[in-house]
């Protein structure tokens, strides 16, 4: 079956009777531009705001930090489930109508999982949250599109853009905020007015101007093979680490469930004819690629956020608030010089300025992995500020390159695609981060207690110094052990951020592999 057959298949020709309703305009074109930025900017805030403040729940609930942290992945491989239904759901219930009911069941779920009482309620309401979340980054942007004056759309995706630029930078810093100065639950409760406000006014203004009704079927074995697998793959690598890894029979058994439902969930995919992801866009080899670079990029790069926070909290001393300062930096330049290549992006060499970021990216972590427990302020931020050029030349240009060869016809598939693989890289890259970073300060605290023993000359002269301002042996190996984990989780936070650049700097070469037809530098999709 041909990517255009199957595209076709996907998407039956509307009903030439339902005309397409005329751009709003004045107040209302305001409103609606006010609404959806809002709701775009709560649900990406979600994402980050939660990651500085997983220590303080954490804590206030009674669980270990990486317990914690399936806040973070519960929230994410729900979306990434959620993200390829978007687009049967518009077509089966209406886009605007899918999106005031994704908006309030999104600010239901934040509301239930702030009054929760345990880590297992409050993941399940996380899980919940994220899968209601998944059509409203996407049908935000196509509702502006598809409302604003044609003279207009640039400037009503200039908007958008900077909600999702804006929505990360502040995400750390009022997550900070809160945790310091408030009970976690705010984190959440927020969400409340502002899911209000966007659900109720879009419906205000939409409900008489919906997109025509497609009673395209579902496909149910593709669904529920990638839910089983997804959510076998994200346990595995969630607990994977207290199971002593394939040791244990339960995570070998997750690990050939998620592998026998993935291959399966491709094999049908690859015959059926509608399947949920249209996996024959892979045949194009610049959105092959360009699949791989974003996904595994994001990945790199979320896992860095997951970790940053951590290490300063947990190691550090920081508390959410100095950690959400350090952490928000990135944005500055993002900020600055997304817009200018995002107006510029057709006249741009695409690889080039891929590269290009993946090596600042690459040289940042390399800059990351040389940090010491005596580290100023300054330089824990500066990373983070050269951080966002790469970030800024990142996510546009591969894009681009991605979806260069990509029909308009199957635009639409392949924005849900890369979507879905984007936001599965995410959850990957929190399970994986966690995990590997606790694992090497394991295995870096088992290193460095083989040299703590009466027979250690160093070791017995920092005991007798520790003993000579008035400790007692046991004080003084409680300091010792203090210090060896702090040591241990430092070096893990070094490793870490050096394992990342290694994959920063492998994804500059296949930047290389993809051809794209010049003048398509403009190509985007959402």
């Amino acid at each position: 079956m041909s990517t255009a057959t199957a595209s076709a298949q996907n998407n039956p020709a509307p009903n030439p009777s339902l005309a397409a309703p005329a751009p709003l305009h004045g107040l209302a074109l305001g409103l609606l531009t006010v609404a959806a930025a809002m709701s775009t900017f709560m649900e990406i805030l979600d994402i980050t705001i939660a990651n500085v403040s997983v220590p303080t729940i954490a804590g206030a609930l009674g669980v270990s930090t990486n317990q914690g942290t399936w806040i973070i992945s519960a929230y994410s491989v729900a979306a990434a489930i959620a993200v390829p239904l978007t687009g049967w759901l518009s077509k089966r219930f209406g886009e605007a109508k899918l999106f005031v009911w994704s908006v309030l069941a999104f600010t239901l779920m934040s509301t239930l999982a702030a009054f929760s009482q345990s880590l297992t309620v409050l993941v399940i309401f996380r899980l919940l949250q994220g899968f209601v979340s998944g059509p409203m980054v996407p049908l935000s942007q196509t509702l502006l599109v598809r409302n604003f004056p044609p003279e207009k759309r640039g400037a009503a995706m200039g908007i958008w853009a900077m909600t999702v630029i804006l929505a990360p930078i502040c995400g750390p810093l009022l997550g900070g905020f809160i945790s310091d100065n408030f009970h976690w639950s705010w984190i959440f409760l927020i969400n409340i007015p502002i899911g209000l406000f966007g659900g109720i006014t879009i419906w205000l203004l939409m409900r008489h101007r919906d997109s025509a009704i497609v009673p395209i079927p579902l496909d149910k074995i593709g669904l529920a093979l990638m839910v089983i697998g997804i959510a076998c793959l994200q346990l595995m690598l969630e607990v994977g680490h207290d199971y002593d890894w394939f040791a244990s029979p339960f995570i070998a058994t997750l690990g050939i469930v998620a592998l026998v439902s993935l291959t399966l969930f491709i094999a049908w995919a690859i015959m059926t004819e509608h399947p949920i992801v249209d996996v024959h866009l892979m045949r194009d080899p610049n959105f092959r690629y360009g699949v791989i670079l974003l996904s595994v990029g994001f990945m790199t790069y979320f896992g860095s956020v997951v970790i940053f926070p951590l290490w300063l909290q947990t190691v550090m001393g920081y508390t959410a608030t100095q950690a959400g300062m350090a952490t928000a930096p990135i944005g500055v330049f993002t900020l600055l010089l997304s817009p200018i290549i995002g107006r510029n992006i057709g006249k741009l060499n695409l690889r080039i300025l891929a590269t290009f970021s993946f090596a600042v990216m690459g040289a940042v972590s390399v800059w990351n992995s040389v940090m010491t427990l005596d580290v100023t302020f300054w330089n824990v931020v500066s990373p983070r500020l050269v951080q966002g050029i790469g970030m800024s030349c990142f996510f546009l240009p591969v894009q681009a390159l991605m979806l260069s060869n990509i029909t308009p016809d199957n635009m639409a598939a392949a924005s849900g695609l890369s979507n879905f693989l984007r936001t599965l890289g995410a959850a990957i890259g929190t399970a994986i981060s966690v995990s590997s970073w606790d694992y090497l300060a394991s295995m870096n605290r088992a290193s460095m207690m083989e040299n703590i023993n009466a027979f250690n000359p160093a070791n017995t002269a920092y005991l007798e110094k520790l003993q000579t301002i008035n400790m007692s042996k046991e004080q003084s190996y409680a300091v010792i052990e203090r210090t060896v984990s702090s040591q241990s989780y430092m070096v893990a936070t070094n490793e870490f951020f050096l394992y990342s650049a290694v994959l920063f700097f492998l994804l500059m070469g296949l930047v290389w592999l993809t051809k794209p037809r010049k003048g398509t530098g403009g190509a985007m999709g959402h």
